[in-house]
């Protein structure tokens, strides 16, 4: 599709400021924008410590420079550069302190105009706010210095919507595209516990926004959907419920995709999913194996992850889930054991200290083995070069004469010292409040205790994955690298980059009919790979005997089997690339410009 903007500004909170999924999505398709348009400009906010990891100064173009200056004679300093990525596109970052004693003069603006309730909000509010009028003070000086009237900002989010408001009000004619990612009342009233789609029909919007204290967020969404000049979503689901909470549906749909080509390989994944599995088992050797052992290698690796939102990610229904297979693969005395990890990060107050002892002992007792291998390895040789043949068929015979009464006592010693009572942890730090966690407390109400007989374990991993945490030493990817299927069984999720990402690292997922890209995938999905589980009007008792069938029939497949899983979920994922998906974008730009200037 070809493009008709002269100029591309788009504008989110999080350009060179990791804080969630947004991120992903506007970093992951900038390369492609880039190529596509001849002057694309990336807005974010100006914060020190991430423009130090993320952001490359450089001379602003000439044709800015002089509206730069402008703005810094009202205190608003605008940082040009680049953005550290994949396709190196145009950033400007910038610091909007300045405007902080006018917040009151334009929450009243926005309250006139817009009817953007702001009573009583704080700094979470205010920031934001201040930053994206100050990204409107910038474009609204940009047609004249540009010389073109075919301008298009593109805002994400209730963060960066203000500055769209702040354009209407000085009747700019730069075309604005917003992009609701979810809906802020409809993620909080998932989160309550409420069946949202449920009642979606029946809800009062402003008054469920002033039950969740939402009204403010809520109101400047609602805004910003109804006096841009396209109105997009990122799914299908998320247009439905914006129709009956902001009042708008979709023009557009802008599906997140990702970019395959920073995906390894199927030849690629073989190998890194030997290496990550190798990770992961030491760490499950010094979790479980200090109380009893079992078969690493016929065991499965499950995990979820995300934010942590009780009800609306799913792991409700997911705990019990899991209870529900313990009890099943207990009665039929089942040896393959699950093991599921939830990466679900939260406050901690440190590692826990019992788990930390017996990593110590752990790599105390493999360092003595590892010192002593080439004596050991010699002493394989010898046996099986000296031993009559006869005796090579009486293992006794040979074991005996591997190790020498030293080695043995050591390891005997290092062994009791390694050795615990009781039962594996639940968690491996310590929480704050941890009698109060809802995770935690749902594991002990449905027997998942980590106890020998459970055939499902559970370790809550509450701390983001960096590679350098001091435990599995993974980053996110490699850690999904070493597991067999990621589980997103979640009620409210506008798109679900967690499943997709699963996906195209070659790793099975779950996700729901209540996700973007569930409902996406549910079209294409024909031989596995990824799972939609059906929650859209039913129960949760439903979902959970459900989720429950599809983990045992994963569980129950052969190795086999689960290779052609791994090919099917690569394949679908690769239907989700951002070479497919751009041309919503540019849809979306388009018909901006096609608009009057009255909506």
């Amino acid at each position: 599709m070809q493009t008709k903007a002269d100029y591309l500004f788009e504008s989110s909170w999080e350009v060179c400021n990791k804080v969630g999924g947004i991120y992903t999505v506007v970093k992951s398709k900038a390369k492609l924008l880039t190529k596509l348009y001849k002057n694309y400009f990336l807005i974010g906010p100006y914060f020190e410590h991430s423009a130090k990891i993320d952001f490359t100064p450089k001379r602003a173009p000439k044709i800015l420079q002089p509206v730069f200056d402008d703005l810094k004679n009202q205190g608003i300093i605008c940082h040009f550069g680049e953005w550290n990525i994949k396709g190196e596109p145009n950033v400007i970052l910038i610091e909007s302190s300045a405007l902080k004693n006018q917040k009151d003069y334009y929450k009243g603006e926005f309250w006139n105009k817009f009817q953007v309730d702001s009573m009583g909000s704080g700094w979470d509010f205010e920031e934001p706010m201040l930053w994206s009028i100050a990204v409107g003070m910038l474009l609204e000086r940009l047609p004249q210095a540009l010389n073109s009237d075919k301008i298009v900002g593109h805002f994400h989010e209730w963060l960066a919507g203000f500055t769209l408001l702040y354009l209407k009000l000085k009747n700019s004619p730069v075309k604005t595209v917003f992009t609701t990612h979810a809906t802020m009342l409809g993620r909080s009233i998932s989160g309550s516990g409420q069946n949202l789609y449920g009642i979606l029909n029946k809800i009062n919007p402003e008054q469920e926004a002033r039950n969740q204290g939402v009204m403010n967020k809520f109101s400047t969404e609602r805004a910003c959907a109804n006096n841009a000049d396209v109105f997009t979503t990122v799914s299908e689901i998320t247009s439905m419920e914006a129709e009956k909470l902001l009042g708008r549906k979709a023009d557009v749909l802008l599906l997140n995709g990702l970019d395959s080509s920073q995906f390894p390989t199927f030849e690629q994944i073989s190998i890194k999913h030997q290496k990550s599995k190798e990770a992961i088992h030491e760490f499950l050797s010094y979790y479980f194996f200090p109380y009893y052992s079992f078969d690493l290698d016929n065991s499965l690796n499950l995990f979820i992850s995300g934010r942590f939102e009780f009800k609306n990610k799913g792991l409700d229904i997911l705990i019990k889930s899991l209870a529900n297979i313990n009890n099943q693969l207990k009665k039929n005395k089942s040896k393959r054991m699950i093991n599921v990890f939830f990466w679900i990060p939260r406050d901690v107050n440190s590692t826990n200290l019992s788990l930390s002892d017996s990593k110590a002992n752990y790599i105390q007792l493999r360092e003595y083995i590892e010192d002593h291998s080439s004596e050991i390895i010699d002493n394989i040789k010898d046996n099986f070069l000296t031993s009559p043949l006869k005796d090579l068929s009486k293992s006794n015979k040979i074991k005996c004469t591997l190790f020498d009464k030293e080695f043995i006592s050591q390891i005997k010693n290092m062994r009791l010292k390694f050795s615990k009572d009781g039962n594996p942890l639940l968690c491996t730090h310590a929480l704050p409040n941890e009698h109060l966690d809802p995770i935690l407390n749902m594991f002990k109400e449905n027997g998942l205790n980590n106890k020998q007989h459970d055939v499902v374990k559970v370790i809550y991993y509450p701390i983001y994955l960096t590679g350098v945490d001091g435990l599995l030493d993974l980053k996110y990817y490699d850690a999904i690298l070493g597991c067999h299927l990621g589980i997103f069984p979640s009620s409210y999720e506008p798109w679900g980059y967690t499943p997709l990402e699963s996906a195209a690292l070659g790793i099975p997922a779950i996700t729901t009919n209540l996700a973007g890209f569930g409902r996406f995938i549910n079209s294409h999905n024909k031989k596995g790979g990824v799972y939609v589980l059906e929650r859209y009007n039913k129960s949760d008792d439903e979902a959970t005997k459900e989720l429950a069938k599809l983990i045992l029939k994963y569980y129950k497949y052969s190795p086999k089997e689960r290779v052609q899983q791994k090919v099917e979920a690569k394949h679908l994922a690769s239907l989700a690339d951002w070479n497919t998906f751009i041309e919503n974008y540019v849809e979306a730009h388009n018909l901006a410009l096609s608009k009057n200037q009255e909506n």
